[in-house]
């Protein structure tokens, strides 16, 4: 069944999730019954402050104080908080309402901006790969490992018989006209424009 159309500005946060197309239809967010097995066995709040079950509590409640709050940009939606949990819902897909409501309003526009590449990667092969940024502290954490890994991924996946991941030819040009017409790349270029003004402003005050 279609999702109706609403004004979200008049509804409070539970609805504006569940009206949201990219929560499920049965999206068991008011059946919530805070016992934190997303949390437990979510591998970002095991690494940072992002705590799924707190998150869907102030949604719950309400609590607006989650469009402020930088940990929510931490989830990864590996969709582990999902499976997990015994009323069927998804924190996982709450996180991707709000960050969408909150990029939609004009804010965190520089955390969209560290993923920008992901994003034309798609344009330019077909497929997502990893941000710069994230695989520079990859390179860090990793070390040579890392990179001996990646400059011998190409004869390991040919070893196991695995094809070629990037798209070509016109598999990869009927994506580029998909994602132009969707209106994809003109959202892309616009944060990319607007995380560069923000990068530029604290180059400028840095430099004062």
């Amino acid at each position: 069944m279609k999702k109706k159309t609403i004004n979200k500005s008049s509804l409070d946060l539970v609805e504006q999730v569940k009206t949201n197309y990219r929560a499920s239809q049965d999206i068991g967010l008011s059946r919530c019954i805070q016992c934190g097995l997303c949390t437990s066995n979510c591998p970002a709040a095991r690494h940072s402050n992002y705590d799924p079950r707190e998150m869907v509590k102030k949604v719950l409640g309400n609590d607006e104080s989650l469009f402020d709050d930088e940990d929510i940009w931490n989830c990864f939606y590996c969709y582990t908080c999902q499976s997990n949990c015994p009323v069927k819902n998804s924190p996982s897909q709450i996180n991707q309402v709000l960050r969408s409501l909150i990029l939609s309003n004009g804010g965190k526009t520089k955390r969209i901006y560290e993923f920008i590449s992901y994003g034309y990667s798609f344009m330019d092969y077909g497929v997502g790969m990893i941000p710069e940024n994230i695989l520079d502290n990859i390179v860090v954490e990793f070390g040579q490992e890392y990179i001996d890994f990646k400059k011998d991924l190409s004869e390991i996946r040919e070893t196991l018989g695995l094809v070629d991941y990037t798209v070509k030819g016109e598999g990869l040009t009927q994506i580029k006209n998909i994602l132009k017409e969707s209106g994809f790349e003109d959202r892309l270029n616009t944060f990319k424009k607007a995380g560069e003004s923000l990068k530029n402003k604290d180059s400028i005050k840095l430099k004062d």
